[in-house]
């Protein structure tokens, strides 16, 4: 993977430095003189670099129009300027492949190529196979069909009239098209007071954290619960809604019978029940 991370780099870094080349050698060209078809002419007879060149910096506009079309509709995470150096392959690529012979504009001709190479890049970036994104698309294009119909949010089984799938199928459809994006942790989340960017790293959250007003409540009510208990009782409580253990796990640990386990369970349940609707009689006065 990390090779074909650099070894496309390098390719875009080359490509940069085509451009370059092409941009110096175009502004002493003595090709501008000349009308198209003569330097298309010329060209094919022998693919001189130097005309090449010369008719990439003519043509780079094109690049760069399609580049950022593609572009506007991207996260910001995606570079413009990778985009660019996809865009600009496509082009050489056309231009070596381009006939005079078939009377077509150069630019009619090349347009398809350059995006198809823009795309390509895009699609080698991309984590989600196609046809992922592919029912992920059908889906949300039912979905805004049928809100423009409608004037409310489409429901599921709408949707999946809309496409004609049965139930199973639209279950699969959806769970396919769940993970359909990422997300960079150095993406700006928002806008800030100050000078410094608020970055998604910034605001994410930590899910292995306890909250201290939780963890609070949890102990107030563990304690409101097992208040008046005797030791096994407390144990019980403790053990099956704290510790996550079984019936048959407690009785082992206080050795006692599963059985017994259960019937003090229920004994102690039915007193609490009792304890907290006294608590609520007495707070109804009070509201």
């Amino acid at each position: 993977m990390a090779s074909g991370k650099s070894s496309r780099a390098i390719s875009s870094a080359r490509a940069r430095q085509q451009v370059r080349e092409a941009e110096q050698s175009c502004a002493r060209s003595p090709y501008d003189a000349l009308p198209i078809e003569e330097v298309w002419v010329e060209y094919q007879r022998s693919h001189p670099t130097d005309i090449r060149n010369y008719l990439m910096e003519r043509f780079l506009p094109l690049v760069r129009y399609n580049a950022e079309r593609i572009y506007a509709r991207l996260p910001d995470e995606v570079d413009i300027e990778d985009l660019m150096s996809a865009g600009l392959f496509g082009l050489m690529d056309a231009i070596d492949a381009f006939e005079l012979e078939r009377k077509v504009k150069f630019e009619t001709y090349c347009a398809p190529r350059i995006r198809g190479a823009i795309l390509d890049e895009l699609r080698s970036m991309d984590w989600v196979p196609r046809l992922v994104r592919h029912r992920t698309a059908k889906i949300e294009q039912a979905k805004q069909r049928i809100s423009m119909e409608h004037g409310r949010a489409a429901t599921e089984d709408e949707v999946a009239q809309r496409l004609g799938l049965p139930d199973e199928e639209f279950d699969k459809y959806k769970r396919d098209g769940q993970p359909v994006a990422t997300i960079s942790i150095t993406r700006k989340a928002f806008n800030s007071d100050g000078g410094r960017d608020v970055r998604e790293i910034d605001v994410i959250n930590d899910e292995t954290a306890t909250s201290p007003l939780s963890h609070v409540q949890r102990r107030d009510l563990k304690d409101l619960m097992t208040k008046g208990l005797t030791r096994a009782e407390r144990l019980i409580i403790t053990l099956y809604y704290y510790e996550g253990m079984t019936m048959k796990e407690i009785g082992a640990t206080l050795d006692l019978s599963e059985s017994r386990v259960s019937q003090m369970h229920s004994s102690i349940l039915a007193r609490l029940k009792a304890q907290m609707q006294h608590r609520m009689r007495e707070l109804e006065p009070m509201h």
